[in-house]
């Protein structure tokens, strides 16, 4: 009995049913040579997709959350609505560009196939956690260095 989880769908005891693994009677054909070339190309796009789109909820979101919750505010004249839109637009653009990110990955991984890759899994958990450790870097630098603690624009700091 094999227990590769990879095989039986994720249980050790069994199968769920539907999850077998595909078994083709024969080898499927590859792409010519430069269909695989094309196919590389356009897993290459992807991947850029999948790391802009990544640095994107690192950055630019939450600052376009908070430009909205600026705008409600202003309009309304209620602190707590432009709370409130900030919080619901942070929610929806971040939960919207992680499903993108989702089906670009899936769509990535399909690529990398049909170029004669045997990918199994996607990049995405790798890309989030490179973007977040770079972002994080980077903000240290500027909140540490660039602007730095003892800055003269902090409230209470004299020039």
């Amino acid at each position: 009995m094999r227990s590769d989880p990879s095989d039986n769908g994720g249980l050790f005891v069994g199968r769920r049913p539907g999850t077998a693994p595909t078994r083709f009677r024969a080898l499927p054909q590859r792409g010519s040579r430069s269909r695989q070339r094309v196919d590389n190309s356009l897993a290459n796009v992807l991947l850029a997709g999948m790391i802009l789109g990544s640095l994107l909820c690192w950055g630019p979101i939450p600052l376009a959350c908070i430009w909205i919750s600026a705008q409600a505010n202003y309009l309304t004249g209620s602190v707590s609505f432009g709370f409130l839109i900030a919080i619901v637009a942070l929610f929806v653009l971040l939960f919207g560009a992680l499903m993108v990110l989702r089906r670009l990955d899936n769509a990535w991984v399909l690529v990398r196939r049909a170029a004669g890759h045997d990918q199994r899994s996607g990049v995405l958990p790798r890309i989030f956690a490179i973007t977040a450790a770079l972002c994080a870097a980077v903000f240290s630098f500027w909140f540490l260095v660039i602007h730095g603690p003892g800055s003269s624009s902090m409230p209470g700091n004299k020039p």
